[in-house]
Parts: C-alpha cells; sequence; structure tokens
C-alpha cells in the first residue's frame, strides 16, 4: 500500500499568503492537507475551506506549539504514515516537499528538516544578520549537547514519520515556539534518526517572523531545553518529557 502522507498547515493570519502556498505543494501531494487555524483575525478560514482543505479551527489563540500539537494529532487520526509540516506563510519552497519525503520514504530516517545552511544564502535570502548569527550559536551548542550534527534546529519546514510522532510526548512541550526545539530532543533522547535536505527560504512583510525580543526569550529557552536535555541523558534527573510515549490501542493506525 502506497505511504499516505498529509501535510499540516499552522496557520495564524495566513489569508493573503495561503493561496500562493497551495500553489506550489505538488499536485500528488495535494490529497491530504489539513489547515489548523489558530484563532486568525482575517479570514485564513474562508480561504482554507475555498481551497477544499481540510480545516480545524482553534476557538482562542493556543500558540504556534498548540497548533502543531493539532496538526500532528488530527493527521494521525487521518491514518498518515508521513506528516509534512510547512508554513502558510509562503516562506518556504513547497516545490521541495518530493525531497523531504524522500528519506522518510526509503526508510532512511525518522525525520527531516529543510535547512538553510544547507541550501546556502541564507543571508542573500532576507534572513537578518542577528537571527543568522544566533541561529549558527544555537545549533553549534544543541550538536554538543546532542552529540550528533545539524546544521539547523529552527527550521520551520519538516517531515515525520508516524513512528517518530507515536513515539515523543507531544502535549508534553511547549505550547510556544520552544516545540520546534522540544520535538527534536524528544527524538534525540529516543534514538530517532534525522536527515536534512537544503532549502531556501522568502522574507517579506507577510512571512511570519518573531521580533528580536521574542527572538531573544527564545534563544534562552532553548537553551533551557539544551540543560533538561542534558540532565536527563546524564541521569541526573529524569523528565518525563524525553521518555518514549507508547500510544494507546485507539490511537495506533487501524
Amino acid at each position: 500500500m502506497e505511504p499516505k502522507i498529509v501535510i499540516v498547515l499552522p496557520a495564524y493570519n495566513a489569508a493573503k499568503t495561503l493561496d500562493r502556498t497551495l500553489a506550489e505543494i505538488p499536485p500528488e501531494y495535494q490529497k491530504h492537507v489539513i489547515l489548523v487555524d489558530d484563532a486568525s483575525k482575517d479570514n485564513t478560514v474562508g480561504v482554507a475551506k475555498a481551497s477544499g482543505l481540510i480545516v480545524f479551527e482553534h476557538p482562542t489563540n493556543r500558540g504556534y506549539g498548540g497548533n502543531q500539537k493539532t496538526c500532528y494529532r488530527e493527521s494521525l487520526k487521518l491514518g498518515a504514515d508521513i506528516v509534512v509540516m510547512l508554513h502558510p506563510d509562503h516562506q518556504y519552497d513547497a516545490t521541495m516537499i518530493p525531497l523531504l519525503t524522500r528519506p522518510l520514504l526509503n526508510h532512511e530516517a525518522d525525520a527531516v528538516f529543510g535547512s538553510r545552511m544547507l541550501g546556502g544564502r541564507p543571508l542573500e535570502g532576507g534572513m537578518p544578520y542577528w537571527k543568522y548569527f544566533a541561529n549558527v550559536i544555537l545549533t553549534a551548542t544543541a550538536n554538543i549537547i546532542f552529540r550528533r550534527y545539524l546544521t539547523e534546529i529552527h527550521s520551520g519546514f519538516r517531515a515525520y514519520t508516524r513512528k517518530y510522532l507515536e513515539t515523543v510526548r507531544l502535549d508534553e512541550n511547549s505550547d510556544d515556539f520552544l516545540f520546534d526545539t522540544e520535538i527534536i530532543a524528544q527524538g534525540m533522547a529516543n534514538n530517532l534518526t534525522f536527515q536534512e535536505v537544503p532549502i531556501v527560504t522568502r522574507y517579506f512583510p507577510e512571512a511570519s517572523s518573531i521580533n528580536f525580543g521574542r527572538s531573544v526569550v527564545y534563544g534562552f529557552g532553548i537553551l533551557g531545553v539544551l540543560m533538561k536535555y542534558w540532565l536527563h541523558k546524564t541521569g541526573l534527573v529524569q523528565f518525563r518529557q524525553f521518555e518514549a510515549h507508547t500510544p494507546s490501542p485507539n490511537q495506533s493506525r487501524a
């Protein structure tokens, strides 16, 4: 049986960019697309429904991590074998989805991340200098703690296998931006495997991005996650967050 690939779009105020994002998704990947709207203040839901997407609405804003939790939970309910997270703000090039999913289809990894660092020219693409250097420093620190090598831990263009999403404890993670680092740390703690593929990104006014102040808070938050991971792996303190999750029978695929 052909593996079921579900594209998930964690959305907040994406009405202006959603159609452009959808237009880039290769036709063979458009069969199963979920959008989770995090109480947008624009017409994101209307645009999504008009495009024929499966839409889930949060009545109140739950945050970026909270949005992803719903994305993954609902995609697993649909029987997904592979889940691709794509931001609907048109910052990432959706034509790269086949490259992102290929290692998973070939059983070469449990998760694949798009990397702006492998893609080259992130600064030329419009990434602010402070964000670039913070990205490099935080990723290097993570590699030291994880004792595995990734070129970027901050990408919002990712693909996971069902095995990955059923192994990690999604609900133990933050509802904010730290979710992206926590889900990596959980995979590392459970010896799941990773690959990266090169991507490029676009920076423009409608593309979502956190400001400098929130980025500083986010950076210290990442260091906190890495410290918790180190304590867990050394056995000094055990955190349930990094333990493997055993899905109940009704969570497993029929």
